[in-house]
Order: C-alpha cells, then sequence, then structure tokens
C-alpha cells in the first residue's frame, strides 16, 4: 500500500508560546545540524521501509519550520527530493510572521513550496501579548503580504475565544488580506502548559461565538468552511490535512512525529489492518530510540474514520469507511446514529 502524505516535525522555534504543547525546543549550537543528520538517516530508512512513491503532499511543521536558516532549508528539502522525490504534490511550510521577509519567502517557493501557511494569530497586539506572540500585527500583515507577492498559496492561522479578543476585527483583518484559506482555531489550555498553571479559561460560550463568527464572516467573503475550524476558496482546500480526516496513511518523521502506517511484517499482529507510530522526543530519537508502535484492527480504525471524518462539512463517506474497514458503520454504530439522528444531529444520506 502505498503512502500519499508526509509529515515532516521541525521542532526548533524562537520562542515557546504559553498555550503550546506541541513538541519544541529553542535552538542551541550543533542542534539543527544533529537534526538533520538525524532526519536523512530516518528518510532513508522509512523509504526502505514504504512506498513512499506516489507521494501526493508534503508538509513541514513545527515549531517553526520557517525558523531554519537558507542552508539548513535547502538540506531539509534535498533529503526529501534525493531520499524520497518531490515532483508535483503539494508542498507546505508553516511560517512564523518574525521569520518571513520578501527574500525568504521566494527562497522557500524556490525550494518548491507552493502553500505557505502563517501562523499570525491575531492582529491585536494586545491578544499577541496575550499569547505570547514575538511579533505585533503590523509584522503579521506583512509576512502575510510578502507570502502572497509569491506564486505559493498562502494561508494564515488565527487564534479564537482568547479573553479580550474581537474575533470579527480578526476574521475581517484576514479577509481583507486576500487569503485564500483561513484556519480558525478555538484556544485550547493544555495540560501542563503556562496558560493551565495560570488557570487560563476559555468560555464554552466564546467558543461557540467563535466558530459561529468565523463561518459567517469568512463564508460571506467566499472561504467556505469544509472543516471544523478550516476555511478555504473553492480549489485552495489542504490536500494534506483533509488526508487525516479521511484516515489515509501517512508518514511522519521527525522527533515526536506520529505516523499512520500499512501493517509490515516486523509488527504484524492477528487482525492489524494499519499501525499507529509515534516517534520518541529529540534527544531520544537523535539517538535512533525505537517508536512507540500500536496496531488498529477493524474495529479501531471504524472510530478512527468515523472521528475524522465527522469533523468535515462533507461528513463521512460511508462508502470509503467500508472499503478500509470491511466494517458497515450504519450497523456497528446503529444505535447511537439512530439517537442521533432523532436529536437531529446527524443525517445519513445516500452519497458522499
Amino acid at each position: 500500500m502505498t503512502i500519499p502524505h508526509l509529515y515532516v516535525h521541525v521542532p526548533f522555534c524562537p520562542t515557546i508560546c504559553p498555550f503550546c504543547n506541541f513538541h519544541v525546543l529553542e535552538r542551541r549550537a550543533g542542534l539543527v545540524t544533529a537534526y538533520l543528520d538525524r532526519l536523512d538517516g530516518e528518510v532513508a530508512e522509512m523509504a526502505d521501509r514504504f512506498d513512499l512513491a506516489a507521494l501526493e503532499t508534503v508538509y513541514f511543521g513545527g515549531g517553526t519550520p520557517s525558523y531554519l536558516r537558507a542552508d539548513e532549508m535547502a538540506r531539509a528539502v534535498d533529503i526529501i527530493r534525493r531520499r524520497i522525490g518531490w515532483a508535483s504534490i503539494e508542498a507546505t511550510l508553516e511560517v512564523h510572521p518574525s521569520t518571513v521577509t520578501a527574500e525568504r519567502a521566494a527562497e522557500w517557493v524556490e525550494l518548491g513550496f507552493n502553500r505557505l501557511s502563517v501562523g499570525v494569530q491575531s492582529f491585536d497586539d494586545a491578544v499577541l501579548a496575550t499569547l505570547g506572540r514575538p511579533h505585533d500585527a503590523a509584522t503579521g500583515r506583512d509576512a502575510v503580504l510578502a507570502c502572497r507577492a509569491t506564486s505559493a498559496l498562502t494561508s494564515l492561522d488565527l487564534i479564537t475565544a482568547v479573553p479580550g479578543q474581537d474575533v470579527e476585527a480578526d476574521l475581517r483583518a484576514a479577509v481583507a488580506l486576500g487569503v485564500d484559506h483561513v484556519s480558525a482555531y478555538t484556544l485550547t489550555i493544555e495540560p501542563d502548559t503556562p496558560f493551565a498553571r495560570d488557570r487560563v479559561e476559555v468560555l464554552a460560550d466564546d467558543e461557540l461565538a467563535a466558530l459561529r463568527s468565523a463561518e459567517t464572516v469568512l463564508g460571506a467573503a467566499g472561504i467556505e468552511r469544509y472543516e471544523v475550524s478550516n476555511h478555504a476558496r473553492p480549489g485552495s482546500e489542504s490536500v494534506h490535512n483533509r488526508g487525516y480526516w479521511r484516515n489515509r496513511r501517512f508518514l511522519g518523521i521527525g522527533p515526536s512525529a506520529s505516523s499512520h502506517l500499512p501493517v509490515t511484517n516486523d509488527v504484524a499482529a492477528p487482525g492489524a489492518l494499519s499501525i499507529r507510530r509515534r516517534n520518541p522526543t529529540f534527544d531520544r530519537w537523535l539517538e535512533g530510540e525505537p517508536a512507540d508502535v500500536e496496531t488498529r484492527d477493524a474495529v479501531a480504525l471504524l472510530g478512527d474514520a468515523m472521528l475524522c471524518g465527522l469533523r468535515m462539512v462533507r461528513g463521512v463517506d460511508l462508502d470509503d469507511v467500508r472499503a478500509q474497514t470491511g466494517l458497515d458503520p450504519l450497523d456497528h454504530y446503529a444505535s447511537e446514529l439512530r439517537d442521533l439522528g432523532e436529536r437531529g444531529l446527524v443525517e445519513i444520506g445516500d452519497g458522499f
């Protein structure tokens, strides 16, 4: 079975935001070189084990991938090109506003990135300060415009339901910049983060109001919701992220990266249809420590497919799920679907 999607985790960040619980670290002397050396080895190993010839997307996330210097970024891209290939695919780079110049944006596109996703988070300086962001609103706007001046599709991220935030003002500012894709994520208070320790609270009413505002403001501008938090102009949806929501196989490389892979002989188990794999954190990953592996049988895979698919506005493709799992969701979840249908929370149609 081919793997259509590749995720590359770049863990380095210029600052660690108080809401973030991703595996991130500040760069220190020699760390990036060590990271790239290990990345090369991991990609070589994975290319030998799995069929990556039909790759459809590559996504550099983090962390802050755009924090890599020009020569470091060029080497990271070369590793993928040399070991796997990088043909006519969707190639996304997550971008921090503080790392953007017109010259750097042009360099990223020249390397092969055709989607630049700018983590603006807000266009309000007070909200940015609350979020611990090291840039101001003007820097965020300039970064988006610099990326839009290239041939790449430009997306931007917003965080919503932040205490004191005017969500509609942030959404209108995003629309005014003419981007084709907006991810509007509700602020989530994750355990063991500074926000959790400070007992920052996100009110459920604010969360719901933010979701409704995003659908209304962005939709009026032709940027339609296609997933809970993601909105796009027609044809500008993220192919990579839709792969996750359709429960497709993907390979994650880099420290703490997750994968959803075909079953291999060395981890085969009775009834296993796929593998969930998670790399160790940075120091252990550098040392070559094996990833944690969990097999998924038909029932587990069905649960994954339903949970992911219900995030999308189009919903779950029942025929696709049957083909993935060999199970019929309408039978397996008959009582749950009946209850949800009676409450008006789901609809079962004839086609996807």
